[in-house]
């Protein structure tokens, strides 16, 4: 026997279920139901919040019920940053409702990458963003940059800061900028204002700035954290309690070089030492705490201190190759850590990437009368400069750099030696224009000729770098003519936040050579190498990282060129501070600065910032050493000569030969060698019959 229901009771049932609010979004809790991360993972398996409890907080003002309209997370490169905080939030805003989301990358290229290795494996696995966008295969195909719900409810955009056409063009209620600190302002005015506009429609409205920072002064994400509450997560000591933030400064000050794999923090109450076995339990116990309470918004700073990833003898590590601590002596687990870091890191990536704060870069160099006395002049008991076209006698990489003007061509000789330390050797003019035959005759010469050691062994260029900013045509007209290997066409990148060395891109369907100026053309970031040569012009033991020194006798036109340039910062119209490098004084040249930056970019395409020790001893092998033997000449052996005389040797009458001119300086040349003809006339025998 069957019973029916009423349907009354069915409808209200129904309505009821409809009414229902749905659960508040909680971005953590998505977190734990959709992230399994795969065996690439440093912690493969479901998601867990007690390994990253700092988490909690900021999913906290990301969720769509949190009154906060900005959210700023500042920090260190690899913790986690896309796959636990950009991504999540994308997730949870579209299953709690009806959404249109933008994400916005600095560049296509990061855009693309973004899309390809985090959001779509992602999408992919996590149940449900599965639900909601489908797997991104037969029928829930979609455009890369532009995904629409299965259900049609909403729209995930993709851009990058450089295209403000695409930015313009939309309207959305979750916006996030990754990787903020590198957009670049565009002739149609400021990326980062153009994303922030594209939700001035909504009142409910959230704005996520996430970035590791970058220079001081024009960082945006530092701009942002600065007029934000600006939360450190604060950790208690495990022997009394006092909770304080964990700082780099602090970590520095107990760092010790010789036991680098023992580094730790120290509590600033009781002074205890705080290792990273205490790490996990402190971490746990932690909570956000405000330095400006009274800010606009949320805004967090973390660093890698705090991560689970790595442990603090690695920060310890990174930082002694940093300051080219080459002499400490390394535990067995200390090199491992050392021998897992690929390439040598400069200061400003150690600043970013590991401590996550931003890096204050050097903006003008020492006085010019100073930096020349110091070599001209140097102090009792200094090191005494180098001979004018003299290389000393240690593995280095000898590179020059080129500048074109329109009268002359000018050069700079420049070794590059470990531990980041250079030595300029000469500095030549060419009187003629690149196009002229005389000028590639001279460089070709230039090419070809040897620069002495100081012990006595010869050593020629490595490599050319030649500016290709201006005579374009000319210069690779003459560098297309030597191999890749030796000679590169250079040209400064516009951008501050350029790559020190990066090649050219040439659209091989117009350019019949693009494959081969690709292999010869490098985009070379100016201004962070100016900065970086600067800070290093300060430095004054021979021994430093970094430091330059100077052969004597350049001149002063020398030391006013090489640091002619000063560094000013001016706030656009959009109000964004912006930084370029100028002359100081009018009418002052800066070729010499140029042309140190073109060899710098040379050395480094041989690979200067990370050879390997191992390289270096092999280079300090082959010409740290004194002058090679000459071989043997085959045809200044002595040979039988056979001429034809009129009559026998000895009847002919032998004029007195002079006496040798004594050479420059009145000191005779060392007697030479007579050869078997001269040591003795009568070598054919005296006989009347001889022919």
């Amino acid at each position: 026997m069957g019973f029916l229901s009423s349907a009354a009771a069915a409808v209200e049932r129904g309505l009821a279920l409809a009414m229902v609010p749905p659960p508040p979004p909680d971005i953590t809790r998505w977190c734990e139901d959709n992230i399994e991360f795969d065996e690439r993972s440093p912690f493969p398996g479901p998601f867990r919040i007690d390994r990253f409890p700092f988490l909690r907080r900021i999913h906290e003002v990301l969720s769509p019920e949190h009154p906060c309209r900005e959210v700023t997370v500042r920090g260190s490169a690899q913790w986690g940053k896309t796959v636990s905080v950009l991504n999540p939030t994308v997730a949870a805003w579209h299953e709690y409702g009806p959404l249109d989301s933008l994400v916005v990358h600095p560049t296509t290229s990061s855009a693309t990458e973004w899309v390809r290795t985090k959001w779509m494996p992602m999408r992919r696995s996590a149940p449900s963003l599965r639900e909601i966008f489908g797997d991104g295969r037969g029928e829930q195909t979609d455009t890369l940059h532009n995904q629409e719900t299965i259900a049609r409810t909403g729209t995930l955009k993709i851009t990058s800061a450089g295209s403000p056409d695409d930015l313009a063009g939309t309207t959305r209620r979750l916006v996030l900028m990754d990787d903020v600190a590198k957009f670049e302002m565009t002739p149609k005015g400021d990326p980062e204002e153009l994303a922030a506009s594209r939700a001035a429609g909504f009142e409910d409205a959230k704005i996520v700035r996430i970035s590791t920072p970058q220079i001081v002064g024009t960082c945006r994400i530092t701009r942002a954290f600065q007029r934000s509450t600006q939360e450190h997560y604060h950790v208690p000591c495990p022997h009394c309690g006092n909770m304080a933030p964990l700082t780099w400064e602090n970590f520095r000050r107990n760092l010790d070089p010789e036991r680098l794999h023992a580094a730790h923090f120290s509590c600033e109450a009781c002074g205890a030492v705080i290792g990273h076995g205490h790490k996990v339990a402190m971490v746990a116990a932690g909570k956000w705490v405000a330095h400006n309470p009274k800010g606009d918004h949320p805004g967090f700073h973390l660093w890698r201190a705090y991560v689970p990833q790595r442990d603090w003898a690695s920060i310890a590590v990174e930082y002694a190759r940093v300051m080219g601590w080459t002499s400490v002596a390394l535990t067995q687990e200390g090199k491992a850590k050392l021998a897992e870091q690929v390439d040598a890191q400069t200061e400003q990536t150690f600043w970013n990437d590991v401590l996550g704060l931003p890096y204050e870069q050097a903006s003008k160099g020492p006085d010019w009368e100073k930096l020349r006395d110091r070599v001209e002049t140097p102090d009792e008991g200094a090191v005494p400069p180098i001979q004018r076209g003299t290389v000393p006698a240690q593995g280095v990489i000898l590179a020059c750099g080129v500048d074109c003007q329109g009268d002359r061509i000018e050069a700079q000789i420049v070794a590059f030696g470990r531990n980041y330390r250079r030595w300029v050797i000469d500095y030549q003019v060419i009187p003629h224009h690149i196009s002229s035959d005389e000028a590639r005759l001279a460089l070709n010469q230039l090419l070809k000729s040897a620069w002495r050691t100081e012990a006595g062994r010869r050593v020629a260029l490595d490599v050319l770098a030649i500016d290709g900013g201006a005579y374009t045509e000319d210069v690779w007209d003459w560098a297309l003519s030597h191999p890749y290997t030796r000679v590169i066409v250079t040209k400064g990148a516009t951008s501050a936040l350029a790559q020190p060395l990066k090649r050219m891109e040439f659209d091989k369907r117009t350019d019949r050579m693009a494959r081969r100026k690709k292999r010869q053309g490098f985009i070379v970031g100016v201004s962070q190498l100016k900065g970086d040569f600067y800070a290093w012009l300060d430095k004054t033991d021979p021994a430093d990282r970094g430091y330059c020194a100077f052969a004597a006798g350049l001149g002063d036109e020398y030391y006013r060129q090489v640091t002619a340039e000063v560094r000013v910062l001016k706030r656009a119209s959009s109000g964004v501070m912006t930084s370029r490098w100028v002359i100081s004084e009018a009418g002052r040249r800066n070729e010499a600065l140029d042309t140190m930056l073109m060899a710098e970019a040379g050395a480094r395409f041989k690979h200067w910032t990370y050879m390997s020790d191992a390289a270096w001893d092999q280079l300090d092998a082959e010409r740290g050493g004194g002058p090679e033997e000459a071989q043997g000449d085959l045809f200044g052996a002595a040979v039988p000569v056979v001429a034809e005389l009129p009559r026998p040797l000895s009847t002919q009458a032998m004029p007195e030969e002079p006496a040798p001119a004594l050479p420059r300086g009145g000191k005779p040349r060392p007697e030479q060698k007579p050869t078997t003809a001269d040591a003795d006339p009568g070598w054919v025998p005296d006989r009347e019959d001889w022919l």
